[in-house]
């Protein structure tokens, strides 16, 4: 589950949950229906944030359910029982947090929060309905409960724990089920060059 902030056109910022995201190092692939609210800023912007809330959350993602920042409310959004609201942070019951390379605010609330830019943008399907937003990674915030102890560059799995949509229900998740050799790993050795240029762009 993620909650993308974005840019309105007005220059308020929108506030959404989506659950179509996948990472690839430093980049990660976001499936939005073409139409919402959230994508048309990401086309017009090219930025966004991309914050992602633990289990204790899911009441705040809940209350940012059935609304859009879209108004008026899109005919197919209205018949399903969508309704107008400006001020998502506010619905939610979140605190928004200045970025540092991006115009969109972060939540405060959220353990591990991603500044992106868009590199890439793929329709998928015939129709035209969905697009598949291919974003770059430029700033990482993770809060120090969830990070692994003695590292500077990885997260505690024990101690984080997302908040998992299934089938449109929440989800948290259970203990670890097996010992994983992968982990072993030293995340120094999966750096590729994104992580070199957004330490040029933030600057450190």
């Amino acid at each position: 589950m993620v909650l993308i902030s974005s840019t309105n056109e007005n220059g308020t910022t929108n506030l959404a949950p989506m659950s179509s995201a996948f990472w690839l190092g430093w980049r990660a692939m976001l499936g939005l229906g073409v139409r919402s609210r959230t994508a048309q800023n990401l086309l017009r912007t090219r930025e966004g944030v991309l914050n992602l809330p633990s289990d204790s959350l899911a009441p705040a993602v809940d209350r940012l359910a059935l609304t859009t920042g879209a108004d008026p409310v899109p005919p197919a959004k209205r018949e399903r029982g969508y309704f107008h609201v400006a001020d998502k942070f506010a619905r939610a019951g979140l605190t928004p947090v200045e970025s540092s390379t991006v115009k969109p605010p972060r939540v405060a609330e959220c353990p591990a929060a991603m500044e992106v830019v868009v590199e890439q943008v793929h329709p998928v399907g015939d129709d035209g309905g969905v697009v598949a937003f291919e974003v770059r990674v430029q700033r990482v915030y993770v809060h120090p409960s969830i990070r692994m102890p003695g590292s500077e560059d990885r997260i505690d799995p024990d101690a984080w724990r997302p908040l998992i949509m299934s089938f449109q229900k929440f989800y948290g998740l259970s203990s670890q089920v097996h010992p994983s050799a992968l982990a072993g790993i030293p995340e120094r050795l999966y750096r590729g060059p994104d992580i070199e240029r957004a330490r040029r762009v933030a600057g450190v």
